[in-house]
This record gives C-alpha cells, sequence and structure tokens, in this order.
C-alpha cells in the first residue's frame, strides 16, 4: 500500500528476542560468504554459465551473460544462494558493480545490507546512478 499524507508508513515492527536473535543468524550467514575484497570476484563476464545443484536448485541452470535478464537472474542467484568460495568464480567484480543499482532492488534487504556495509563502492554506485 503506498505512502501518502493520509495513510503513513507503517512503523517498524520491533523484533522480539528470538526473531532478532534469527535476523542476527541470517546477516551472519551471508556475512560468513563474502570475499574479503571485491577484487577476489574474477568470475566471468560474457558467455554461458552453469550453476551447480547447490545454488541453482530450482528453476533455470544455465545463464547468458550477454541477456540482460539472465544475467540479472544469475546474480541475483548466486548473491542469495552461493557459497563463499563460489562467489569468485561466477561474479566478476566489474559487472557487479554495473549490475548493482538495480540487482540492489532485486536481493532481499539482509543480503543488501550486508553487501553494502562490506563494500561501500557499492553504496556510492547505488548514489551516483540515482
Amino acid at each position: 500500500m503506498p505512502t501518502s499524507p493520509h495513510r503513513p508508513a507503517p512503523a517498524p515492527r520491533k523484533l522480539s528476542g528470538a526473531d532478532a536473535e534469527d535476523l542476527a543468524l541470517y546477516r551472519e550467514k551471508f556475512r560468513g560468504r563474502l570475499p574479503e575484497s571485491l577484487e577476489e570476484l574474477h568470475g566471468p563476464a560474457k558467455e554461458v554459465v552453469e550453476l551447480p545443484l547447490h545454488m541453482a536448485w530450482s528453476g533455470m541452470t544455465t545463464y547468458d551473460l550477454d541477456k540482460p535478464r539472465q544475467r540479472m537472474g544469475l546474480y541475483r542467484t548466486i548473491l542469495h544462494e552461493g557459497l563463499r568460495e563460489d562467489l569468485p568464480r561466477y561474479l566478476n567484480r566489474d559487472l557487479l558493480l554495473e549490475l548493482w543499482p538495480v540487482l540492489r532492488t532485486l536481493v532481499g534487504r539482509t543480503v543488501r545490507t550486508v553487501w553494502e556495509d562490506a563494500f561501500p563502492q557499492l553504496s556510492s554506485r547505488t548514489r551516483a546512478a540515482a
């Protein structure tokens, strides 16, 4: 439901202790997968990529990086499902930086926050694109 002067945005919900703990664990799960630096991301920028079953367990398994929608879908899947050792193999630093202003809107809030907190250059790309 859109926000308007007559209909203000809902107040953020207070998390119970258990919910807050679950959220912290969820964030830590993604934090633990991060590379030390974006320079480690040396995956392909062009070609067809086939993901292993632990990442592509449902839906598409093969993505053509020359097709914008497939490229975005691939990066979204990797950010959500990829393990620490998958990220350097499948993500490309330059492509991630290029895609981030839109990609950040397609990933979950936790993934977005963890990546932007760890790599300020992602946030600065978003501000520059606005």
